[in-house]
């Protein structure tokens, strides 16, 4: 499989360097103002770009009919306008907060525990904490959203904050810590105690497979995708 990376931080490396191992070929190597010679080779695009970028890398491979597994955050006001120009394309799209395996059965942890606690929301009340590297630049975290969203999908809860929260808000406490690969908590605080969820990240290398792997599963395929499709947990 031939893949171009965009964006070549410290995750597209360890992408590339996963990829290689499996057997891959990179065809493109490209930073935010980096042309985009190679794209077209491509069998697919991995984008661990950076906000400002990546809907323009997504619009890109779009338009270039090339399959883009995009795990960049920062962006997502733009979300629903980059699914519906993948179907006007008929292309490929695979969105992920979070590509690692552990994260997205975290998610469906955090979707069930959100279930149960909703009967309980007189006496729990939910929050949140993510905890990430200092280049990370956006805030809160892409995981910590989705997961507050699975929180606002299965409970009264109809937002989320990082300010003072309101009656049906979640509080997201966003920490910027050197060499943090990622960690988030939810929290259901009351009187009498508290229950957690949490999940550690020890390095870089379980979002990288993650994302190859997705890579390889969108081969041959159209339409808007998630982890969820990837991983079989819907």
């Amino acid at each position: 499989m031939k893949i171009a990376l965009l964006g070549y931080g410290k995750m597209g490396k360890v992408i590339e360097r996963i990829a290689l191992e499996r057997g891959h070929e990179i065809v493109l190597r490209k930073n935010e103002f980096d042309p985009y010679d190679g794209l077209s080779e491509a069998d697919v695009a991995i984008d661990f770009s950076v906000p400002t970028a990546a809907v323009s890398n997504i619009t890109t491979c779009f338009s270039k009919n090339v399959p883009v597994v995009c795990g960049t955050t920062g962006w997502l006001d733009r979300y629903d306008e980059m699914v519906r120009l993948c179907e006007e394309k008929n292309g490929t799209f695979l969105y992920g907060s979070n590509f690692s395996l552990g994260v997205n059965l975290f998610f469906e942890l955090n979707d069930y525990l959100a279930k149960m606690m909703a009967r309980f929301a007189e006496v729990y009340k939910v929050s949140m904490e993510e905890i990430h590297h200092t280049q990370k630049l956006d805030s809160p975290s892409g995981t910590a959203i989705s997961l507050a969203k699975g929180i606002i999908q299965n409970t009264a809860y109809d937002s989320w904050t990082e300010e003072q929260a309101g009656k049906n808000q979640i509080h997201i406490e966003a920490k910027r810590v050197e060499n943090v690969p990622g960690t988030h908590s939810v929290f259901y605080h009351s009187d009498v105690d508290f229950i957690e969820i949490k999940h550690v990240a020890h390095n870089r290398e379980g979002f990288a497979l993650g994302a190859v792997l997705a890579a390889e599963w969108v081969q041959n395929k159209k339409g808007v995708f998630s982890m969820k499709d990837v991983l079989n947990l819907k």
